[in-house]
């Protein structure tokens, strides 16, 4: 199983999954992670900017962890196959810990409005 997460700082889960280019890749094996690396995209490998597919680099998830993601990233994910996580948990190898153990507070899932609270068009 494969582990991403949204860490546009390189330090702490971020917002925006989207949007960021830069995601920690946690590979695991029975319920342990066995390596962990940085992942960092150019622009035009972000979600949001490959509308219709993924970044080679993410092709192999399994999950994504994030502070937050819009309704069409989420369903995008879903089909894939790839479940989406939404944390207020701010630590990378926390929040992959406790969700191997079933541990992770979760936050809900996108509604149906896309982008909400954001003031711009796509």
């Amino acid at each position: 199983m494969q582990i991403a997460v949204t860490s546009q700082n390189r330090k702490n889960i971020t917002e925006h999954a989207g949007k960021c280019r830069k995601f920690w890749l946690y590979d695991v094996e029975k319920g342990a992670v066995t390596d962990k690396h940085l992942v960092e995209l150019p622009l035009e490998d972000s979600f949001h900017a490959r509308q219709h597919s993924m970044a080679d680099e993410l092709a192999g998830i399994n999950v994504l962890i994030t502070g937050s993601m819009g309704n069409g990233l989420y369903h995008k994910l879903m089909q894939r196959g790839i479940l989406s996580v939404i944390t207020l948990e701010e630590d990378p190898d926390s929040a992959v810990s406790t969700f191997l153990d079933n541990r992770l507070d979760r936050l809900p899932l996108p509604d149906n409005t896309h982008c909400q609270g954001h003031d711009h068009h796509h």
